[in-house]
């Protein structure tokens, strides 16, 4: 992941204060940040948190991110999120619910490009008021899921292959590149 961790601190608080908190669970957390780096790949060329995808079952997650909120939940206090988020286990639904410690401020703006702000509220929009598999649903029906196999890397390249993307295969294959080195 090629990104600052207060930008990632920044993004989480943005999901929960944006989402419907009862639906924020880690599965679709995992696929919030997976639309939001294939929707802003499809639209600018790039991704938001250059986390490494993999192809799961429940859909795509980012590595990085999902082991750093998985430490969230299994040892919050020595967690490096330990300050934005804390996970609630309910007996019932039996789902990990992403809570925030804090509000999303002002100050966690400063992290975002307009794009990237634009492509957090779309997300949210598209998906903040929908349940956990609604969300896996649509993540299945996504090229970069289909077209790679389980555990399989996904590349952001693959985004191409959606009819919403706008930029071409060698710009995203030139910020991949910028971007890598």
């Amino acid at each position: 992941m090629n990104m600052p961790l207060a930008k990632l601190k920044a993004i989480l608080l943005y999901f929960c204060a944006n989402t419907d908190q009862k639906f924020l669970g880690k599965v679709k957390l995992m696929k919030l940040f997976y639309f939001l780096d294939f929707t802003h790949v499809k639209k600018y060329g790039m991704p938001v948190t250059f986390d490494n995808y993999v192809n799961l079952e429940h859909g795509p997650i980012p590595s990085t991110i999902k082991n750093l909120v998985d430490a969230a939940c299994d040892d919050a206090d020595n967690s490096v999120l330990a300050d934005v988020i804390y996970c609630e286990r309910s007996e019932e639904s039996m789902i990990n619910r992403i809570l925030p410690k804090r509000n999303f401020s002002e100050n966690d703006k400063k992290y975002f490009s307009k794009s990237e702000l634009d492509v957090l509220e779309v997300v949210c929009m598209r998906f903040g008021a929908r349940n956990t598999k609604y969300i896996e649903d649509a993540s299945h029906k996504e090229s970069p899921w289909k077209k790679t196999k389980l555990l399989d890397n996904i590349p952001y390249s693959l985004a191409i292959e959606d009819k919403d993307c706008v930029v071409s295969r060698e710009e995203i294959s030139l910020f991949a590149k910028i971007y890598s080195d």
